[in-house]
């Protein structure tokens, strides 16, 4: 009777499991996932990966150099597509300047830039002896040739769509809008929109104050209040806006931009549940020559044209990459991958003795050692001195490989080492990249509503958009906006522009003495 009894008992157990198992089995079963990928529609063989740069200055706004010298750079660090996006200024040629000079005097008064405003012309040589022409092609886009044939694409009418305000900086290209203007987060890409042009929200973490938390676990951490805010105000625009993309999340040496991925992931987060997608781009942001090679993205275009680019913009058709990163967390993790799959190498040294650093830094401003307000500063940077990239070679992404019979994701890449596989704003995978496989079954437990992937080699990093997860099922099941949330754009605005006038203000008079 005993024995029964205990026999029953088993038998039970097992009848009680047997739900949960089978639940578990069939999430992990092929073919249970469906997966959207922004480049499903793409033929590898016959797109090219443009490197393009989509954010840079001159000293037509607050940038040190002339047109003619970030075009030089842009060239020698081998650009195929670049915007000039100077603040207020549309960029509407690179033979004479915009006759828009009021940015320029302003920002000269308060010792911002100097210089005369040096185009490019329709013919002419760089410093560096380089002959070149500049006209327009018979599709209407104008373009730079170099002397041994080299083409260089100019991103007709580039622009950072606010002057002076920490608030409201919004990139946008291909139409006309905000020459000569102060505006609102809002305004830019609500104007942007209407004239069916294409925008992003330019280095957040400068207008959060993100920048300046020293651990990851604070930055865009949703129970702070100001953050939860931040959240909703950039989720809020690109609900209505859809031809804002998304966010710049690693820009100018990734110093003010280290949070930013969490910002990123934090928006996909709320998107991916309705069935959306967030992207993110990388740009140098350069206000010097030695910043222009910093961050940039890879167009993946047919032809180099405009309306390619615009395309793949809208599209998500594209990778952002970077040769810096200056996320302690990222850093130690993308260290201890090198040294479990190839050794302590040099390149492994580089990054952990980056790592070591910054965390020297990081308890140094939390013990007092540093005023508690100073950014950590510290980056990972593969550029030199002068912003030269002294890596042999970039990694990059040759094709992407979805199968949803066998629910795998598989990157094709060249000069990687590893790639990181992120969900949630998770790392839940780490593999060499020779081994760049991903079983979505072998981590159904850890997945989210996306998955994305980093790409890290001796040149720096690239990031995928997300592959969104049973995206047609979500759509429309949940709103990316916090119910109540209310925008406070008007007084967002008048505060930062009051603080910049001030600033303004105060830098004239201090130059007068």
């Amino acid at each position: 009777m005993k024995k029964f009894k205990a026999s029953l008992a088993v038998i039970l157990a097992v009848l009680l499991c047997m739900p949960f198992a089978i639940s578990v089995f069939a999430a992990a079963e092929d073919g249970s996932y469906s997966i959207t990928s922004p480049y499903e529609d793409l033929d590898w063989n016959t797109v090219k990966a443009y490197k393009t740069g989509l954010h840079s200055h001159t000293n037509a706004s607050d940038g040190d150099d002339t047109l003619k010298a970030s075009i030089q750079r842009h060239a020698e660090t081998g650009f195929d597509i670049v915007s000039i996006t100077d603040h207020g200024t549309v960029d509407y040629s690179w033979a004479e300047p915009n006759k828009n000079t009021l940015i320029h005097g302003v920002l000269g008064l308060v010792g911002k830039t100097e210089g005369e405003i040096v185009a490019l012309g329709t013919e002419g040589t760089f410093d560096n002896g380089v002959s070149y022409t500049y006209g327009t092609a018979e599709n209407g886009d104008d373009y730079l040739t170099l002397s041994d044939g080299t083409k260089i694409l100019r991103v007709p009418y580039g622009i950072e769509n606010n002057a002076v305000s920490v608030n409201a900086h919004v990139n946008s290209w291909f139409v006309d809008h905000c020459d000569n203007s102060i505006t609102s987060y809002e305004d830019a890409v609500k104007g942007v929109h209407l004239l069916d042009g294409v925008s992003v929200i330019n280095h957040p973490g400068e207008y959060t104050k993100a920048r300046y938390e020293i651990r990851s676990e604070d930055a865009y951490n949703e129970s702070n209040a100001a953050y939860n805010y931040y959240i909703n105000k950039f989720a809020d625009l690109l609900v209505k806006y859809d031809t804002c993309i998304g966010i710049d999340m690693n820009s100018k040496g990734d110093n003010r931009t280290r949070f930013d991925r969490i910002l990123w992931d934090n928006l996909l987060i709320r998107f991916a549940a309705n069935g959306e997608n967030v992207y993110a781009i990388a740009s140098s942001d350069a206000h010097q020559l030695d910043v222009i090679d910093t961050g940039y993205t890879l167009a993946l275009l047919p032809e180099q044209t405009s309306s390619a680019l615009k395309t793949a913009l809208k599209n998500g058709e594209f990778f952002a990459a970077s040769h810096c990163l200056g996320n302690y967390d990222e850093l130690v993790d993308i260290a201890a991958a090198l040294k479990e799959f190839y050794g302590e190498t040099e390149l492994y040294n580089k990054v952990n003795g980056t790592a070591i650093e910054m965390l020297a830094k990081i308890e140094g401003i939390e013990n007092g050692e540093y005023d508690a307000d100073e950014s950590i500063g510290i980056t990972y940077s593969t550029l030199d001195g002068e912003g030269y990239n002294t890596a042999s070679a970039d990694p990059r992404i040759s094709s992407i490989i979805i199968d949803e019979d066998t629910d795998k994701i598989t990157l094709n890449t060249t000069d990687a080492l590893i790639v990181r596989w992120i969900s949630d704003g998770e790392l839940i995978c780490t593999q060499k990249a020779g081994e760049a496989t991903f079983d979505l079954n072998d981590y159904s437990d850890k997945l989210g509503d996306y998955v994305r992937a980093e790409v890290f080699g001796e040149g720096g990093i690239v990031y995928t958009q997300a592959f969104l997860l049973d995206a047609e099922a979500k759509a429309g099941t949940s709103d990316p906006v916090d119910e109540g949330f209310a925008d406070r754009g008007l007084l967002d605005f008048l505060f930062a522009e009051f603080n910049n006038w001030i600033a303004v203000i105060m830098r004239f008079f201090a130059n007068l003495f």
